[in-house]
């Protein structure tokens, strides 16, 4: 399966049916295990989404969102119940409005789930960890 590494981007191909307890980028070295949410910007936000083999989810938030702030440190939490399953990136929609625009998001924090950089699901508004966990083990 395909693997973007969260921080120089390259696409690196791990086993499919393998239990991998350690794996590193063939580029930068960096732990492609470490499932940290990636912040995604106009350079990276479509490499990113379409060369990895296995879901993404996108919380598109903006820092004067007191909701989006306060659901951050949960997202993070959420994203280490799914190494290798389920990849994590968020979208800071006052930087990069161009990147939400193509999903007509009305509201935020909205979350979407991406497969092969086309959107599966979506969930809008403030969510604690375990609904996140929970909406996204019903999506994938």
């Amino acid at each position: 399966m395909n693997i973007v590494c969260s921080k120089c981007f390259a696409t690196n191909r791990l086993p499919e049916n393998k239990e991998i307890s350690k794996a590193t980028c063939g580029k930068c070295k960096s732990d492609l295990l470490d499932n940290s949410p990636v912040e995604l910007s106009p350079e990276n936000y479509q490499k990113f989404l379409q060369n990895s083999d296995i879901p993404v989810v996108v919380d598109f938030w903006a820092p004067w969102c007191g909701p989006c702030v306060m659901m951050a440190p949960n997202f993070k939490e959420a994203s280490k119940e799914f190494s290798l399953k389920v990849r994590f990136a968020k979208v800071n929609t006052q930087d990069f409005p161009t990147l939400a625009q193509p999903y007509g998001i009305r509201g935020i924090p909205t979350m979407i789930v991406f497969r092969g950089g086309v959107e599966v699901d979506r969930v809008s508004g403030a969510l604690a960890t375990g609904q996140i966990v929970q909406w996204i083990n019903s999506v994938v």
